[in-house]
């Protein structure tokens, strides 16, 4: 079903934005594309919703389409707004938590 629901993504024009709807009380998640060499993954968190702190062993990016988190990294706090994008060394403790509504696109790339 994952599948087939992301083959319809390839080859079309779509707006990011619109990829899911925020859902009251809840983070949601839709992998995009999820290969060898890395993943890319759209996420809606409804305001105060986040994820604990937590490391991956790989880099990631974090582009935000609309809204306002704060992402700690290490222990330093940086608030982002849409538009705006953080890259999220591997190794390194990192949390996130929704100041508003917002909706990102998380790349992580393997090495």
């Amino acid at each position: 079903m994952e599948q087939e629901r992301l083959e319809k993504l390839v080859g079309q024009a779509i707006r990011l934005i619109d990829l899911a709807d925020y859902q009251e009380g809840s983070v949601v998640s839709r992998t995009i594309i999820d290969k060898k060499a890395g993943t890319v993954t759209f996420f809606a968190f409804d305001e105060g919703q986040g994820l604990s702190e937590h490391t991956a062993p790989f880099d990631a990016m974090v582009y935000l389409i609309e809204g306002e988190t704060e992402i700690v990294i290490s222990g330093k706090p940086i608030h982002v707004k849409g538009g705006e994008m953080v890259i999220m060394p591997a190794n390194r403790p990192h949390a996130l938590r929704a100041v508003k509504s917002f909706k990102m696109i998380l790349t992580m790339i393997r090495s």
